[in-house]
């Protein structure tokens, strides 16, 4: 399992179905895009270790593009991959090394926890702090509630 990095945000669902249920929606870019695909573009992702995922967005008419390695996928689990900004964030600055984005499942009560976690942010910069304040702003649950919308459906 991937270590959790304090300085990072975390989002959680339960969600009324088995882990191997939800993971069917990590299967393909096409069922990722559906849930983990909301609020921004996913436009690469494979469950394999070393697959490229890719994401854009746009802020205020600028657009922006993160990336990264599959790091874990560990079927019912795990999902972990690395989240780079690719060219400059939004204060211009590179990024020194990449943030990580992992999901992990649970089964309990009946149902399974999932939780999103973007962590690392120590990594990136020298003030993890600035990072973690606004990364807190830009994620919500919105994911978590369209994954857990397409599973109990």
């Amino acid at each position: 399992m991937t270590a959790i990095s304090p300085f990072g945000i975390r989002r959680a669902a339960f969600v009324r179905a088995s882990a191997e249920r939800i993971w069917e929606e990590f299967t393909s870019l096409e069922r990722m895009r559906a849930w983990y695909g909301t609020g921004h573009t996913l436009t690469a992702y494979e469950p394999e270790v070393g697959a490229f995922v890719e994401t854009t967005w746009v802020i205020d008419g600028v657009a922006h593009r993160a990336g990264g390695e599959v790091l874990v996928v560990d079927p019912c689990r795990e999902l972990t991959f690395e989240q780079l900004w690719i060219g400059t964030d939004w204060r211009g600055d590179a990024w020194r090394a990449p943030a990580k984005v992992t999901i992990l499942l649970a089964e309990t009560n009946g149902g399974t926890l999932v939780e999103l976690f973007h962590h690392g942010y120590e990594l990136i910069a020298d003030d993890p702090s600035d990072l973690l304040s606004g990364f807190e702003d830009g994620w919500d649950t919105h994911h978590l509630e369209a994954l857990r919308e397409l599973v109990e459906q």
